[in-house]
């Protein structure tokens, strides 16, 4: 659990520092011409443009992973993602290479998709073939869990170093230090997989010669309707993820004009309150299944998208947390069974392939173009009620595919994701 949430976590650091509310207009003014004007924009054009090379990595490393072993293609991602993050600290700026600092940047910024592609997949099958299978649920929320501990890890050190370093400091050289704990934190990710071996699930068809010689056209050809259902509950997970998650601080800070310090204090505050639930709501879909959970998220947010943004448009810092606090809190409930019920979906043969592909896809499409879309919409409109109507269409989508979704809890996912699969293991008391 701990050697697969750790890439997540990881992940999400970069996200987390990426994102954080000081940090999108520094970006946007390090490595681009054009001043302060514009910066945020600039900084989450190039947020969305790393999403490109997501489906890529999800297509390279997912099949890779079903064919020699999901603990080799994660030691790979882990140390993808981790270096690249910390090459970013390293980078010079437009200042004194000029246009060149953009486009390398944007590089990093494309292998660091290229491996979070192949991450997220094989963590989420990783943790789930290990899991029992009347604890799936419970063990699969370890998962957002890294990705919550992450993500509020790097906003929260973007915040210290911010605190003790000024305004001056910060944009000048402080800026770099959150990206460049990025590389001892993938160190020691390495080191905990590197202690691991491959999942039963996979040593036992690998011992049987089930291997499949071709995963990726095995995948396409026989699991293309699953992978669509996939697609579209994504587009609601990553909607209302990259908004909360990314979007949300400077929505805070550059459209409803609140002080920097309380917006990313709300944001860490919620993040941290998520985290707290998060395992426990992962431990009730043992019992009560993932679908529940699910179907409650998407009516959730159906209904109660416009309230929470009529609420964070007041300028009461009360009614604002209060706001941001639904819309964690329905997103909490989508996290909580993710990572039971995708790896649940497919076949072990390709499960990893399969999984990687469909979110992949999804994320690239809805994720990473959350923040540009909106934001675009924003200014285009002059409506802040934007990502409320964005959340509300998502759900919409999401509730077909969530009807129609087998339930997976308590089959064991050797049988998970074949047809048909053995009767329910009782549920845990």
């Amino acid at each position: 659990m701990i050697a697969s949430a750790m890439g997540n976590c990881i992940e999400w650091f970069d996200f987390g520092v990426f994102s954080a509310g000081v940090m999108t207009a520094i970006i946007g003014t390090v490595f681009f011409p054009g001043g302060e004007d514009g910066a945020v924009l600039r900084s989450f054009a190039l947020l969305a443009a790393a999403f490109i090379a997501r489906p890529f990595g999800g297509m390279f490393f997912g099949p890779l992973g079903d064919r020699i072993g999901r603990k080799r293609v994660l030691a790979m991602t882990i140390i993808l993602m981790s270096g690249s993050t910390f090459l970013i600290g390293v980078l010079p700026g437009y200042g004194t290479i000029g246009l060149a600092a953009p486009l390398v940047l944007l590089a990093v910024r494309l292998v660091q998709g290229f491996s979070a592609g192949g991450e997220y997949g094989g963590a989420a099958t990783m943790i789930a073939e290990y899991a029992p299978t009347r604890r799936r649920g419970f063990f699969g929320s370890f998962l957002e869990l890294g990705t919550l501990a992450g993500f509020a890890l790097g906003a929260a050190l973007v915040f210290g170093v911010h605190q003790v370093l000024g305004d001056e400091a910060m944009h000048a050289w402080g800026w770099r230090i959150p990206f460049l704990v990025a590389l001892p934190l993938g160190l020691v990710g390495l080191y905990v997989r590197s202690r691991i071996e491959d999942t039963p699930a996979f040593r036992r068809m690998e011992s049987r010669g089930e291997t499949v010689r071709s995963p990726l056209r095995e995948t396409l050809r026989h699991h293309g309707r699953m992978i669509a259902m996939l697609v579209a509950i994504v587009l609601l997970l990553n909607v209302a993820d990259y908004t909360l998650l990314t979007f949300m601080p400077s929505y805070l800070t550059d459209t409803m004009k609140m002080d920097a310090t309380t917006g990313q204090l709300i944001t860490i505050g919620v993040e941290l309150a998520m985290m707290v639930v998060i395992v426990p709501l992962g431990a009730l879909s043992d019992r009560v299944g993932r679908r529940p959970l699910l179907l409650t998220a998407a009516v959730g947010f159906l209904v109660l998208s416009w309230p929470a943004f009529a609420l964070m448009q007041t300028n009461d810092t009360l009614a604002v947390a209060a706001g941001y606090a639904v819309i964690g809190g329905l997103l909490v409930l989508i996290l909580a069974v993710i990572g039971a019920t995708f790896p649940a979906m497919f076949p072990t043969r390709v499960r990893y392939g399969a999984f990687a592909i469909g979110y992949n896809v999804s994320t690239s499409l809805f994720g990473g173009t959350v923040a540009v879309v909106v934001g675009s919409l924003i200014k285009a409109t002059g409506s802040n009620s934007v990502p409320a109507y964005y959340l509300m269409l998502a759900a919409a989508i999401a509730l077909v595919p969530i009807l129609r979704l087998p339930e997976t809890a308590g089959v064991p996912i050797e049988e998970a994701g074949e047809e048909p699969a053995r009767e329910r293991v009782p549920a845990a008391a």
